[in-house]
Parts: C-alpha cells; sequence; structure tokens
C-alpha cells in the first residue's frame, strides 16, 4: 500500500469564485499554496498527493511547472477531487463541462484518480428521482474517466444526499462507478466505515483516511476511527492502491501530516 496526502489542509476548504455566477468555474479550492504543500508532503513521508479541481486548473496554462513540481519533491500524482450537484437538469451540461476539462487536464498530468462527490440536497428535501440522476450522472462520468484512462470513484460527503448507509447502499445498487470511501464523512454520516469497505471491497480501488473525534476532523490516531480493522481488511483483500490521508484543516498543516503518517506507518509495520 502506498501513503498518499490531500492538499487541502493548507488553505482550508473554499470555493473559486468564479463558480458564484458561472457554473461551469464552480470549483473545490484550497486556499493556500500548492507548492508548500508538496514541499511539506513529501517532507512528511508521503509519496504521493491529491488536490482539488481548482489547484489543479491554477496549472492549466502551465503545465510544465506543475511537472516540475511532482519531480523535484519526487510525489506521484495520484488525482484530483470534483464535485457537483448532478440533480438539476438545467446545469447538468455546464458541470460536465467543468469536470470532462479537469479529468482531461489531470489524464494528460499522469493522474491515476478522478474522485467525485455529488449530489445536491434541495431546500425543500430529496426528492426520490435525485438517486436516479445522481446516478446516470457517475455512471457516464465512470465512461468518461475510462476513456481518459482514469479511475473514477464515488466519494460519500456530508452535505450530499449520500450519507446514510441506507442512502449509500442505494446509490451503489444504482450505479457501476467505483467508491473512495471517506472514513469521517462516513461515520458522521451514521455509516460504520469497516462495514463499508467489508461490503464493497471490491468496488474500493482508492480510500480516503480521516480521523473524527465528535464533529472535528483530527490527525489519524487523535480520534475514535478504527484505522487498524480497515487495514486488515485491506490486507485481508490483496489492496494494494492508495491510503490518502485528509485533513480539512489544522493550525500547521506540516504537523497534522506527520501525525498522521507516523501513526499510519507504526500501524502498518505492526
Amino acid at each position: 500500500m502506498k501513503l498518499g496526502y490531500q492538499t487541502n489542509t493548507w488553505g482550508g476548504v473554499v470555493g473559486a469564485a468564479g463558480g458564484v455566477t458561472c457554473v461551469k468555474e464552480a470549483y473545490y479550492w484550497a486556499n493556500g499554496s500548492t507548492e508548500q504543500a508538496l514541499a511539506q508532503i513529501a517532507e512528511a513521508g508521503y509519496s504521493g498527493f491529491e488536490l482539488f479541481e481548482g489547484n489543479l486548473m491554477a496549472y492549466e496554462d502551465k503545465p510544465e511547472q506543475f511537472k516540475t513540481l511532482c519531480e523535484k519533491h519526487q510525489l506521484d500524482f495520484i488525482g484530483v477531487y470534483t464535485g457537483g450537484n448532478f440533480i438539476y437538469p438545467d446545469i447538468l451540461e455546464d458541470e460536465f463541462y467543468k469536470i470532462r476539462r479537469v479529468a482531461q487536464f489531470a489524464a494528460s498530468l499522469g493522474a491515476e484518480q478522478l474522485v467525485i462527490g455529488g449530489g445536491a440536497i434541495r431546500s425543500a428535501g430529496i426528492q426520490d428521482s435525485d438517486y436516479e440522476r445522481l446516478a446516470d450522472a457517475l455512471n457516464k462520468l465512470d465512461q468518461l474517466a475510462k476513456e481518459l484512462g482514469l479511475q473514477a470513484t464515488y466519494h460519500p460527503h456530508l452535505g450530499t444526499i449520500v450519507q446514510s448507509w441506507e442512502q449509500l447502499q442505494r446509490i451503489m445498487s444504482l450505479t457501476s462507478i467505483s467508491l473512495c470511501p471517506d472514513t469521517a464523512h462516513l461515520e458522521a454520516g451514521g455509516c460504520d466505515p469497516v462495514k463499508v469497505i467489508e461490503t464493497y471491497i471490491d468496488r474500493i480501488p482508492y480510500i480516503h483516511f480521516k480521523d473524527l473525534q465528535g464533529s472535528d476532523f483530527v490527525p489519524l490516531g487523535q480520534g475514535g476511527q478504527n484505522f487498524k480493522a480497515m487495514l486488515e481488511l485491506l490486507v485481508k483483500h490483496g489492496y494494494s492502491g492508495w491510503i490518502t490521508t485528509e485533513l480539512d484543516s489544522h493550525p500547521d498543516p506540516k504537523a497534522g501530516a506527520e501525525q498522521s503518517y507516523a501513526y499510519l506507518k507504526q500501524l502498518l509495520q505492526g
């Protein structure tokens, strides 16, 4: 198993300003330095990284600079995180335009993973047909990723229509797309991450480890997640992909990354 880290700890989770008025530019964004993030991720011991679509597209006109950064820090570009509402037909074309553009650029830079979160919750509540709309979009994006040589995965997330165990089961039954569990989001949504991994291990080519203490995301080992059981399941089923640690924010991003790395290495060696 290979260990990676998400750059969103550097700057936290924000949105691209253009997304306020233009759906096709509604990017996720970490409002910090990608250059600093990669340097400190490498110093902490990780061998790869994932980043938000907005931070990736900042290099759209300077791809060689991005490649140079990866080479300088000897980091693999694991993949990019993107998302969409997917339940509103009027904006779906622009959402697909955005993701297609992101995926094409990521593929050209050697990425492996296209991680997709989505499924908006309406102000009036969830409509039953929203699951079919989300599933249809995810199946199309799964096909798009395959055409580009990427592995698409769905990432359940708080604030979407896929939070609970029942909701996750439903979307998995309606789709062919693979799953990228985010262990803390699963727990916060009412799921048992160990049960999710055990149930869907054959559809998990990529995984996010994130710890949870109360309602706060914390470095691995500082919350209540049972990573030992998760790792045992992954090993049992021959998982050889990336484990990417994610931490939305931390007062000292490098220290948070180092703490998670030390904890994971101890588990893996024990």
